[in-house]
């Protein structure tokens, strides 16, 4: 089968497609039996980005086929399993999805509606589930709270806007860009500001907020503690801006603020209940029309590293997605 390899830890421009043996139907990270699933879409994330440079905590043997996500139809599921063969899924790979075919852990694999198309169930898995786990599980955001969503064209950030305004809370979006500030309205920002301008100031004029999601770290940091009410929390996802910011707490104790992790793959990956559980609150979410992933630019699999480039240039808008099998 055709699969994208990492052959070398230099970066996106060397990654390169190859003929690789197709998968056994056992995930290579979880004891026993997995989903096995013909793949239409791979989500591409920055994970993958720092895995072509041998950044990125989980670290296999090269050359291997990277991919965290796909969206799919299920070829063979073990007993006990939610799905079965046939069934249209969205799935957690962690590696792998890169390819024709992959494998995914029972507990990673989900349904998705006949409104989705396979690039849309490639963009659910990996966004959504760290926006609800961000936002909600750290956040403990309430429906009549408000929340800052930095990198908002993005996926995280698309995810963390629809996810927010569905539980009932007020959204500002911050973006760079005419075009990336159409993509956050479109999913369900109340208010848009400038990256580039006096973000923080504007924020304080609305108000302040309760809740900021953070995915981008940098020198914009400090200024998101500014932004928030008293008792206020910010939550960290990532450092795509590529420096990790420091905190003085004494920032913290002024104004009652909380800094709070969000490594939503660490926390849910010895515990599947917590996969299923979001999973479920997504479900309803989708029902209600609130969630409806937004996919952005689509490459072939021949064009993996436009695809990693993509997102290390931070120019993605939406969910970046490898059409595996074609549009």
């Amino acid at each position: 089968m055709r699969a994208v390899q990492i052959t070398q830890l230099t970066g996106p421009d060397d990654v390169r497609v190859a003929e690789v043996p197709e998968p056994e139907a056992s995930h290579p990270f979880t004891p026993g039996s997995g989903v096995l699933i013909d793949v239409h879409a791979a989500g591409v994330a920055f994970p993958e980005v720092l895995q072509s440079r041998g950044q990125y905590q989980l670290r296999p043997e090269l050359p291997f086929v990277p991919g965290a996500e796909v969206g799919g139809v299920v070829v063979s599921a073990p007993p006990g399993a939610d799905v079965s063969p046939g069934d249209r899924v969205a799935a957690l790979t962690l590696t792998g999805g890169f390819a024709e075919r992959a494998v995914a852990p029972a507990w990673g694999v989900f349904r998705v509606p006949d409104a989705f198309d396979h690039a849309q169930a490639a963009s659910l898995v990996f966004n959504y589930h760290t926006a609800w786990f961000a936002l909600v599980m750290r956040g403990r955001l309430a429906a009549g709270e408000s929340v800052l969503v930095h990198g908002a064209a993005g996926g995280v950030g698309t995810a963390a806007l629809q996810i927010a305004r569905g539980l009932g809370a007020r959204t500002i979006a911050v973006v760079s860009s005419d075009e990336k500030e159409r993509v956050a309205r479109d999913a369900g920002a109340d208010e848009v500001v400038r990256s580039d301008a006096a973000w923080k100031d504007e924020v304080k004029q609305l108000g302040g907020v309760d809740v900021v999601l953070d995915p981008v770290g940098g020198d914009r940091f400090t200024d998101s503690l500014r932004a928030l009410r008293r008792g206020g929390r910010l939550v960290v996802v990532g450092f795509t801006a590529g420096s990790i910011p420091e905190v003085k707490v004494n920032r913290l104790l002024l104004s009652n603020l909380e800094v709070v992790g969000a490594g939503w793959g660490a926390w849910a990956w010895d515990q599947p209940q917590v996969s299923r559980d979001i999973g479920a609150a997504l479900d309803e979410l989708i029902a209600a029309g609130a969630v409806a992933p937004i996919v952005g630019a689509r490459f072939p699999l021949e064009r993996a590293a436009d695809a990693l480039h993509a997102i290390d240039r931070r120019t993605a808008l939406g969910k970046v997605v490898l059409d595996v099998r074609g549009a």
